[in-house]
């Protein structure tokens, strides 16, 4: 309980949060309501549907959806853990996971009936293994994936007289930037008008920058902002992945790669960390659609919101999709992220809980959420229905996400005991290196001190 509650106070908790537990216990006959909570408002449609057809085909048995905002979600969820009012399954993130594998909330799937055959290999490679805990055993389904793009406004990219066909191909470097920084800076216009490569640039008045900014990082090692770069670089965030012990934050090429960085604010190129609102941030969607940005970094779990942006007058935007620029390691890379399903050590019904854990796994249902288009099943077969949707629907390319997985030019997400520590430490450091507060090499103590973490579990 100790743990739990340091689990807690690692996040706030909301007044009143949790619910009554009512209706969730399963009859004899086997029926019940399971209750599954998820924090993603574009995919619960899809999820309702599945929760149909897993009702149709399990009579007396159905499934209650709760959905919250991400902050929310997970400050309910803790508090559920500890006051027993957790859901019977939850959408879990490879961010929380190892605390809650640690902590001894999730249940493990090998030992359930419905859920012991998972099979690996039928989801995109590597998916499943992410969830197995340093003892061996699978606590998460493979739910869906994420990589990492470069969302940017078509009509910025015309005004400025770039080829939307040389954005395929950008090149970086910690040096000079390569074709990428060169890019930005001519996209970058002041208020006078002058292009950021142009005689005159004033970077202190700028109009619209010419990459947009989704804060420091600190929170998700760089998920949406410097880990294409990190990665690109040949870098790594942990000796092994995953459960690695080791850090090297305090390795030259992720401290040049991270001057170079977030030098671009300095140089006007892109947004400063106040003109996005610090640590809780505008987002990439916003500023492209505000016109502040002309292109950013940001995950395929948002495409459905750039296609749903709209200008002042009400007229959708029109948005294109590029992948991420090609590193000093002569490839892209890009984060490679997964969501799960998780059964809590407070279901009341898990041999129930773990017949939607694996109706939500099967094809039927990730077909189900591949034709929405939302998000990338873990299988196969679901991803290809959402490129497919988002090309004959949207008429958008999303291939510049998924190649990046068929190309084998992903890494990733660390995963890591400790992780709420983790965050707490990174986070106000990451943000002081983007003010200007702290140099890039301050970073070396923050790894000393992430290290130290282990040592002293140890």
């Amino acid at each position: 309980m100790r743990r739990l509650l340091a689990l807690a106070a690692s996040v706030t908790l909301v007044a009143g949060c949790g619910w009554s537990g009512e209706d969730t216990a399963a009859t004899s006959s086997g029926g019940g309501t399971i209750d599954y909570w998820l924090w993603d408002s574009g995919q619960q449609p899809g999820y309702q549907k599945c929760a149909d057809a897993f009702a149709a085909q399990n009579p007396g048995l159905k499934v209650r959806i709760s959905q919250y905002g991400w902050d929310v979600y997970w400050s309910k969820l803790t508090a559920g853990f500890i006051a027993d009012t957790a859901p019977d399954v939850f959408t879990d993130h490879l961010a929380k996971f190892a605390q809650f594998a640690d902590l001894g909330v999730l249940r493990p799937l090998d030992s359930l009936e419905a859920t012991s055959d998972i099979n690996d290999g039928d989801y995109q490679e590597g998916l499943a293994e992410l969830w197995k805990g340093q003892d061996g055993k699978r606590y998460g389904s493979p739910k869906d994936w994420d990589t990492i793009a470069m969302f940017y406004d078509p009509a910025a990219v015309a005004d400025a007289g770039i080829d939307p066909a040389s954005l395929q191909n950008l090149t970086w470097n910690p040096q000079d930037g390569g074709t990428f920084e060169k890019t930005i800076a001519h996209l970058t216009v002041d208020k006078n008008g002058i292009r950021g490569d142009e005689a005159g640039f004033d970077k202190n008045n700028v109009q619209q920058y010419g990459f947009g900014s989704d804060g420091a990082g600190g929170a998700g090692w760089g998920q949406t902002q410097w880990s294409a770069f990190t990665g690109s670089a040949g870098w790594q965030a942990t000796d092994k992945n995953p459960w690695g012990t080791h850090f090297n934050l305090d390795q030259p090429v992720f401290q040049q790669t991270l001057d170079w960085y977030f030098g671009l604010a300095r140089k006007g190129y892109m947004p400063s960390f106040a003109e996005i609102g610090g640590n809780n941030p505008i987002g990439p969607d916003k500023e492209i659609q505000s016109g502040l940005a002309a292109m950013a970094l940001d995950g395929s779990w948002k495409i459905s919101t750039y296609t749903n942006l709209t200008d002042a007058a009400g007229t959708k935007l029109k948005i294109g999709i590029a992948p991420t620029p090609i590193g000093p390691s002569g490839k892209r890379a890009s984060m490679f992220n997964g969501l799960a399903d998780s059964i809590t050590t407070l279901s009341k019904q898990p041999s129930q809980a773990a017949k939607w854990v694996k109706f939500m796994s099967g094809a039927e249902c990730q077909n189900i959420i591949g034709e929405s288009g939302v998000v990338f099943p873990a299988r196969p077969s679901g991803t290809a229905l959402a490129v497919k949707f988002n090309k004959e629907k949207r008429g958008l390319d999303v291939t510049p996400f998924t190649d990046q997985v068929q190309q084998k030019t992903t890494f990733l997400f660390p995963v890591t005991t400790n992780a709420a520590d983790i965050t707490a430490l990174m986070i106000p450091r990451m943000d002081a290196v983007y003010i200007g507060d702290a140099p890039v090499s301050s970073l070396t103590s923050l790894n000393d001190q992430l290290n130290n973490l282990f040592e002293v579990a140890g």
